[in-house]
């Protein structure tokens, strides 16, 4: 069972004491503040509030977490703890307001507000800033990610391919390359919001354990380099035609790792020697080199690819391979993506010809300040009067913090603006909508969204 009290840096355990006299309500929220990117794909929170904040706080983590907290060196609030047990059940005296999940919304907004419902619990608000800004910044900076590579990938489709094939031109290969089971979970739903192509198992558990789904992604079969090099290097040849023996099916799809020794003469052989299988088969056949230059190596593979399967010329006059495309999992971001599709399409090859494999740069090589996120507190109930607070330093004007209690606005023109809640009537007409819904309530989660409503947000 997780002890939420211990859920927070250590510095938060000093803090209750530090608010000025006859503080009753602290009022925070978390925004992006620019970043990589200009917009954010806001993704995460259900899944923090089922895991973390339905389960009540009992004495017994009180008693716990006293005495990791007072050995460690700082102060503990057992009063204030006790109080919620005693007065509550439990259960926290938070409200917290959010955007819907997948919504795709522009940095420098509004995304998450929270406040205390109990003035004797107006500690808590700041308390909860550590794991609440956690479960919104990473999966929200994976999905932005994985949605600006969609973004990329889809204007080449556009241009030079077929649109509806999308769902599966980035395939999540992250699961190894993260630091936790947990991260593989969320960042791996997070990139399921915009794709369907995944390895990251954790994933699928993920969306349906926290967004009800039935099935997210989806995979194919695939070699990896010992279920190559297993067999020798003499005999590399025999290792591919088994995997298309066993694996190969009609409309179906074979994914066939083929660098081990040498990816140019690979392709020569799967387009002399084991061409007649890989037609036989039925399937398609996804060759996949795994080192070199992205850009160069893929040109180069579907090159000799062209030479022994030929290609078809679609509607946009660029040409297609039959029967073979190439997977580039090795060396995959945004800039790789770019330069990959880039240097294809010079040549007069379809996007539709390759497929991209990501790994540690979608799930791992992300940080808070991708997308500089942050939480702070934008408004106090002091003395029965409401007062802003906000930071403001003379050093770094992006750290600018925003004042007063916030609502985000989604006007009839489809824009966002985030402004004072006591300013929305005053501005807001006819179809602009309130976007903060209410999702948790002293214990209670009130809003559970499907991933499939999820996916809707993201592809409005």
């Amino acid at each position: 069972m997780h002890n939420l009290i211990l859920n927070s840096d250590s510095y938060k355990y000093s803090q209750w004491v530090q608010y000025p006299p006859k503080t009753t309500v602290i009022y925070s929220y978390i925004e992006s503040r620019g970043g990589k990117y200009d917009t954010t794909v806001f993704f995460g929170l259900q899944a923090f509030i089922k895991e973390y904040m339905l389960t009540p706080v009992t004495m017994d983590m009180i008693d716990e977490a006293e005495a990791i907290i007072t050995t460690h060196g700082e102060p503990f609030n057992r009063e204030g703890w006790e109080y919620i047990v005693r007065e509550h059940g439990g259960k926290l005296p938070v409200i917290i307001k959010a955007a819907p999940e997948g919504l795709v919304i522009p940095t420098l907004n509004v995304l998450v507000t929270i406040e205390n419902t109990d003035p004797n619990c107006y500690w808590l608000t700041s308390f909860l800033e550590t794991a609440l800004l956690r479960a919104v910044w990473y999966p929200t900076t994976v999905a932005t990610n994985s949605y600006e590579n969609k973004k990329l990938i889809l204007d080449y489709l556009e241009k030079t391919g077929d649109p509806t094939s999308i769902d599966f031109k980035l395939h999540d290969f992250g699961a190894r390359g993260v630091s936790s089971l947990e991260s593989a979970g969320i960042g791996g739903a997070a990139h399921l919001v915009n794709f369907q192509g995944t390895d990251t198992v954790e994933a699928l558990l993920f969306a349906r354990r926290y967004y009800n789904a039935d099935m997210a992604g989806f995979s194919v079969p695939a070699m990896e380099h010992s279920t190559v090099t297993s067999w020798g290097r003499e005999n590399e040849v025999a290792s591919y035609r088994n995997m298309v023996k066993v694996n190969g099916k009609p409309g179906g799809i074979v994914s066939a790792v083929s660098d081990s020794y040498d990816i140019f003469n690979a392709c020569k052989l799967w387009g002399t020697e084991l061409k007649q299988d890989v037609l036989d088969s039925g399937a398609t056949l996804v060759v996949r080199p795994d080192s070199g230059d992205p850009a160069d190596i893929v040109l180069k593979c579907l090159k000799i690819l062209d030479q022994y399967f030929g290609h078809t010329v679609n509607a946009k006059g660029y040409k297609v391979l039959n029967n073979v495309r190439v997977l580039q999992g090795d060396g995959i971001n945004h800039a790789s993506i770019r330069s990959i599709l880039y240097t294809i399409t010079l040549a007069g090859y379809s996007a539709d010809n390759v497929v991209f494999g990501q790994g540690g740069a979608l799930l791992q090589i992300v940080n808070r300040d991708d997308q500089k996120f942050a939480m702070k507190c934008s408004a106090a109930l002091v003395n029965g009067t409401w007062v802003d607070v906000f930071k403001d330093p003379i050093t770094d004007k992006g750290k600018r913090s925003k004042k007063g209690k916030l609502e985000l606005i989604q006007h009839k023109d489809g824009t966002f603006t985030t402004m004072r809640d006591e300013e929305v009537a005053d501005v807001c007409v006819g179809s602009d909508m309130r976007m903060l819904d209410t999702v948790y309530e002293n214990g209670v989660l009130l809003r559970d969204m499907t991933f499939d409503e999820v996916r809707a947000n993201a592809n409005k």
